[in-house]
């Protein structure tokens, strides 16, 4: 998302946003950066649309301009982390930046909840979406809500999770990243941090999509290639902060030898760091860390000599997703995945690009 036009009111209340979750985490240690959106907007890593894409012809769909739609938002996840408030706000300001008047772009949340995030959905429909935008919870269990959703002939793209539905016949198409690559180049990123000896536990996301089976597995693929690094625990600290630090409290009782950390997002990294200094241990020397997102809060803290690595998964996708839908509408065909580029940040660069980071 275009984010440096966001006004300087939604600046402030992002920011309160982020000091009051800080303030009501009791585990929490390490200052919480105000969240920022202003770095690039998600873009795709090859714009070339596919022949025999999804079209209005093939669907049947009726043409609906964006600029003019009433435009519905599904939110899965409370805005607790940078990555979901970022992408709210990605489609806020697109959203905006087209013109389309606030009451004409309906918001959901469903606080990490999937019956609700389908009766969400349901409810966008109700109140007259003529477009959808979702962020799936889970890979699985959004059948109902996409059913529904095609019942009525309104689009949908789906943003940072795939759905394991049909492209062009349940939905429109998926915007997001190439999460195997990320594990695969966060891999690359532990090996060069270790010189590519250690002992490594993993933080795993949540279970049920496919965000977290495709970072572990291109992690761990990647990470075979290299036989001085071995992966002596996994466990889920289901990409939260607090969770995070209480899993890493309990490994580095189990596992004392442990050398590494992949956090598969930065809130569970950051979670790492403050369990790895309440037990004093100095994260990025004596523990290496490194994770995927992108936050401000992470980046920082590889600047500060305390984390080893991010890369990034840019949760900016409001400009890619209107582009989309006004593509759909003017009759251009639409690939069933787009996949969008991300950045990394490590030891040679976090300090010059922290102002990219949200």
């Amino acid at each position: 998302m275009p984010l440096s036009t966001r006004p300087r009111l939604v600046l402030v209340t992002a920011a309160a946003a982020a000091l009051t979750l800080t303030s009501c985490t009791a585990r929490e240690e390490t200052p919480a950066a105000p969240s920022s959106g202003g770095g690039p907007a998600a873009s795709a890593s090859s714009a070339a649309p596919s022949a025999d894409g999804c079209t209005l012809a093939k669907t049947g769909y009726p043409k609906i301009d964006p600029k003019t739609a009433v435009i519905g938002f599904s939110q899965s996840e409370k805005e607790a982390n940078p990555f979901r408030i970022a992408e709210t706000q990605s489609i806020r300001d697109q959203a905006a930046k087209l013109g389309i008047p606030a009451d004409k772009l309906l918001v959901t949340n469903a606080q990490s909840d999937l019956n609700r995030q389908i009766s969400d959905i349901k409810s966008l429909l109700d109140r007259g979406a003529q477009l959808l935008i979702v962020a799936p919870l889970n890979s699985d269990g959004l059948q109902p809500a996409l059913d529904a959703a095609k019942a009525k002939k309104v689009p949908v793209v789906t943003v940072d999770r795939k759905v394991t539905s049909a492209p062009c016949t349940d939905y429109l198409t998926f915007i997001g990243s190439n999460f195997v690559e990320q594990g695969k180049r966060a891999a690359d990123a532990m090996v060069k941090s270790t010189g590519g000896n250690g002992k490594v536990a993993i933080l795993l996301g949540a279970s049920g999509n496919n965000v977290t089976t495709d970072r572990t597995s291109g992690f761990k693929d990647e990470l075979a290639k290299t036989p001085g690094l071995s992966v002596v625990a996994e466990q889920t600290g289901e990409f939260d902060r607090s969770k995070g630090q209480a899993v890493m409290e309990q490994l580095i009782q189990s596992h004392p030898d442990l050398t590494a950390v992949y956090a598969e997002n930065d809130e569970m990294g950051i979670g790492a760091v403050n369990a790895l200094k309440t037990a004093g241990k100095t994260p990025g020397k004596d523990v290496k860390v490194v994770s995927v997102d992108g936050t401000r809060n992470a980046v920082q803290l590889i600047a500060d000599g305390s984390y080893n690595a991010v890369i990034e998964s840019n949760p900016r996708f409001g400009q890619l997703a209107f582009d989309t839908l006004q593509k759909f509408a003017d009759g251009q065909p639409i690939p069933a995945s787009i996949v969008i580029t991300d950045d990394q940040y490590d030891e040679t660069n976090a300090a010059q690009k922290v102002g990219n980071a949200y």
